[in-house]
């Protein structure tokens, strides 16, 4: 059975299979918008909080929730969505979702900043929902490098070394036979192109 119709990833040896799910697309995505409305609203922390809340829900709940519903109803085989085939429905109904949570941050007055980042999801979620029409590129990969590349953005270069993070969930993506080495590198290398140029233009 090829990588592009494997059921389900094998449980893995078990340092990368913590690494895949500590640093799962989900969970930057849910924390990606509290780093950069706290920042953006500092020292009103309280404000911030409440705008990366209304942006979580958008960029992190809801997707995902689309994606457990498949799981529990038999539709998708696991949370990763192994199964390239398996992408469209849960990738496009995220799409639509983090579309409408920014609509909702531009009519609601939000940081330009929070809502630059949550247009960096889309645009990335974009790209990886494009590619995996045809091939199985590493949405993980990609939402970990623009993720880090925003935070090089809005931090410095001092964050730099953040990139070998980046490595570190390809690494586990490919040990866990999850992707190809190719696959992992055109993720890092999509959200990199993708998620600075974004945010540096509407940040």
């Amino acid at each position: 059975m090829s990588s592009e119709t494997r059921v389900v990833a094998p449980a893995g040896p078990g340092a990368a299979r913590i690494v895949t799910e500590v640093f799962a697309p989900a969970v930057w995505a849910a924390a990606m918008p509290v780093v950069v409305a706290l920042h953006a609203t500092a020292p009103a922390w309280l404000t911030g909080l409440g705008w990366a809340l209304l942006a979580m829900l958008f960029s992190a709940v809801v997707p995902y929730g689309i994606i457990w519903l498949g799981v529990r109803r038999g539709r998708l085989t696991d949370h990763h969505i192994g199964v390239r085939e398996q992408r469209r429905a849960p990738l496009v109904g995220g799409l639509f979702s983090v579309l409408a949570g920014i609509a909702a941050l531009v009519l609601l007055g939000a940081p330009r900043a929070l809502v630059a980042m949550v247009v960096v999801m889309f645009a990335v979620l974009l790209v990886v929902t494009a590619v995996n029409q045809v091939w199985k590129l590493s949405a993980h990969a990609a939402v970990a490098a623009g993720a880090v590349g925003v935070l090089v953005v809005v931090f410095g270069p001092a964050l730099l070394v953040a990139f070998g993070l980046v490595a570190l969930i390809g690494w586990s993506r490919v040990r866990l036979g999850d992707h190809t080495t190719a696959q992992v590198l055109a993720g890092g290398v999509a959200g990199v192109l993708v998620g600075v140029p974004t945010y540096l233009l509407l940040g």
